[in-house]
């Protein structure tokens, strides 16, 4: 099953890059067949993004260049896309997907699986999505438990990121079964305890995504990196509607993990999703902090290069 939405051309192309997070497309070269390619860099200490850019020449733009990702998605930096401005479907997958453990995330990979994505006339195909946590771009300086990337490759190279906020899923949390028999333990007279009604705790405009449910079902599996499994069935028409439903903030980018390339078009959806707590636990148990800090505005000299200079100044 699928969900097509019409697509309107929408102004220039993106320029091509020569990479992208966690890629598996010729971009980034696949392990031999059969195993797992683990990334060589990370979050913390040498190999952290603040070094990113000595880990090897190509790394160069992680420190100097001037549209780096991620960003806080705050008015002036983004313009605003409504879903009737693409084309997005992906086939459901009933025999599921491979799910690997790159060390710097976890990924399904999707690469001629059919999944597309149609931006001002340029045709995208879906490689593969990975999880951040927390999220690498805030919602108007607000960090959210994790992000999905969701990456697309055109035909010469261009490429696409639709990112997509996921959050814990609070209603979830709520038992008035197990509050009611808490309430009946309290001593007699005890008056100080109120039984919530679900609805009566914060909700937010996130929807539920089984699919990704499904996915993160498997993730104590590849706990150790290098490792992979087979997802179950993954039913992607409800995650594809859901994002449709709402609109799209973008941008032009960088990859957000080495080489930091520049000319990424990112489409950051506005429309949260949320799993369940124990799937947020269970990701985050695996994947650990793999987050890139937030980015200098677009344009504004790079955040490392800006510090140094600064620094050199004061000394």
């Amino acid at each position: 099953m699928q969900l097509i939405q019409k697509t309107y051309i929408l102004g220039a192309l993106v320029a091509p890059v020569l990479g992208f997070c966690g890629s598996h497309t010729h971009l980034s070269a696949r392990a031999e067949e059969g195993e797992v390619k683990i990334n060589t860099f990370g979050y913390f200490g040498s190999i952290g993004p603040e070094n990113w850019a000595a880990l090897d020449a190509a790394n160069s733009l992680c420190a100097t260049g001037t549209r780096q990702s991620p960003i806080n998605m705050a008015d002036g930096q983004f313009h605003m896309l409504s879903a009737s401005d693409i084309t997005l479907e992906m086939p459901d997958q009933p025999e599921g997907a491979e799910f690997e453990n790159l060390g710097t995330t976890v990924e399904v990979v999707l690469e001629g699986k059919g999944g597309k994505l149609s931006l001002a006339g340029v045709e995208y195909e879906l490689k593969q999505f990975h999880i951040h946590h927390p999220s690498e771009h805030l919602d108007n300086g607000t960090s959210v438990e994790m992000e999905v990337h969701n990456v697309f490759e055109s035909a010469d190279g261009q490429l696409a990121v639709i990112g997509v906020y996921l959050e814990s899923d609070l209603g979830s949390l709520v038992n008035v079964a197990t509050r009611a028999r808490r309430q009946e333990a309290l001593p007699a007279g005890t008056t100080n305890f109120t039984i919530m009604a679900s609805s009566a705790l914060p909700e937010t405009d996130a929807i539920l995504s089984p699919m990704l449910e499904t996915v993160f079902e498997k993730v104590d599996e590849i706990a150790a990196p290098g490792s992979k499994v087979t997802t179950g069935s993954l039913v992607f028409s409800e995650y594809i509607a859901a994002l449709m439903s709402g609109g799209f903030q973008s941008y032009s980018g960088s990859l957000t993990t080495p080489p930091c390339s520049e000319g990424v078009n990112w489409l950051v959806a506005t429309q949260r999703l949320k799993v369940s707590p124990a799937a947020v636990r269970r990701v985050s148990s695996v994947v650990k902090f793999n987050s890139r800090i937030t980015q200098n505005l677009l344009g504004e000299p790079n955040i490392l290069n800006f510090a140094t200079v600064n620094s050199a100044a004061q000394a």
